[in-house]
């Protein structure tokens, strides 16, 4: 590095070639951790998207960073997944830039940079031989600001793969605009609806983050996406109001009022033996109308209210919105 262009660069304009070192680079790898010489195949292409990407969320997970990136050089796809890394995470104060340089001057082998003074550069042709030449002082370099969407704090994004996280993020914006998420929060006995807030009795709270938590953890096709208009997880009234359901209430119960609280006795010995069917489609009555206030929004509404389905005698309840709008604190 000493001996090369970046020292000649760094003696020439007054700057310390110690700008660059050995933690300066990040080097791409396969999977197997074997180095990357260059990117020629799919899994070179992915293996380098998920480095880069790992590389940007974990520089911007730390706030008192500031990213400047540029996608000049390098191979096209290293400049793609530069900028979608950003898209995805990248932070208000976070730049994209583009490096522009005179055509003649770019695609020439001798201009590495432009000089302090000017100089002659030679033109040559496929076989070596010059047929011109160039004055650097009529290089042109322009450092060009690239606008980008910033998707950070908008979807909720896991993935430990680029292409893990493309999904996800494809799939939070397929349903953004149809479908509010629904977020629970027991502590505070809070139901929030996309921007509005519900505040439910403790037991329909409880009975209603019961029907959201069976497509959560009773999907009977957790590899699928969306849940679209599947209702597999749906329960029977039976379900609903026996003693497991009980069982598994009073834990989200124990989370509202803590495990200590005579709230949470006087529930045991009241629903012991599971929940009165006909209070049940009570309860069922005034959760929906509460959403339907809530929301103001009949068509909306139908996603989060506790719906049927089925035939009398084999009539199956739960909640419509997709699984992936659901969150219980």
């Amino acid at each position: 590095m000493h001996n090369g262009r970046f020292n000649a660069f760094c003696e020439e304009y007054g700057l310390s070639p110690d700008l660059l070192n050995e933690r300066s680079f990040v080097l791409l790898r396969e999977q197997d951790e074997t180095l990357l010489k260059d990117i020629r195949t799919t899994s070179h292409n992915e293996s380098a998207g998920d480095t880069i990407a790992n590389f940007i969320r974990e520089k911007t997970s730390d706030m008192k960073t500031r990213l400047h990136c540029s996608i000049a050089g390098g191979r096209k796809t290293m400049s793609f997944y530069l900028g979608s890394a950003l898209q995805l995470f990248g932070r208000p104060w976070d730049r994209l830039y583009h490096v522009l340089v005179t055509p003649e001057f770019e695609s020439n082998p001798e201009f590495y940079y432009k000089p302090s003074k000017g100089r002659e550069i030679a033109i040559r042709d496929k076989n070596g031989t010059i047929t011109g030449r160039l004055n650097t002082e009529d290089a042109e370099i322009e450092l060009a600001e690239l606008p980008f969407i910033r998707l950070r704090d908008k979807l909720r994004l896991n993935g430990k793969t680029f292409r893990d996280l493309i999904l996800e993020g494809q799939r939070e914006i397929d349903t953004a605009m149809t479908q509010p998420a629904v977020r629970v929060n027991l502590k505070d006995r809070i139901v929030t609806i996309g921007d509005k807030e519900l505040e439910f009795k403790p037991l329909h709270l409880i009975l209603y983050t019961y029907l959201l938590r069976q497509k959560l953890d009773s999907c009977c096709y957790p590899d699928r996406a969306y849940c679209m208009e599947c209702t597999d997880c749906f329960k029977l009234i039976t379900d609903i109001t026996g003693k497991r359901a009980m069982e598994a209430m009073l834990r989200d119960y124990e989370k509202t009022y803590g495990p200590a609280s005579g709230q949470v006795e006087r529930f045991k010995q009241t629903w012991k033996n599971g929940i009165d069917r006909e209070k049940f489609r009570s309860d069922r009555s005034k959760i929906n109308k509460d959403i339907h206030e809530a929301l103001g929004n009949d068509t909306i509404s139908t996603l989060y209210v506790i719906t049927s389905t089925g035939k009398y005698g084999d009539t199956r309840y739960g909640v419509k919105v997709e699984k992936g709008k659901i969150g219980v604190e």
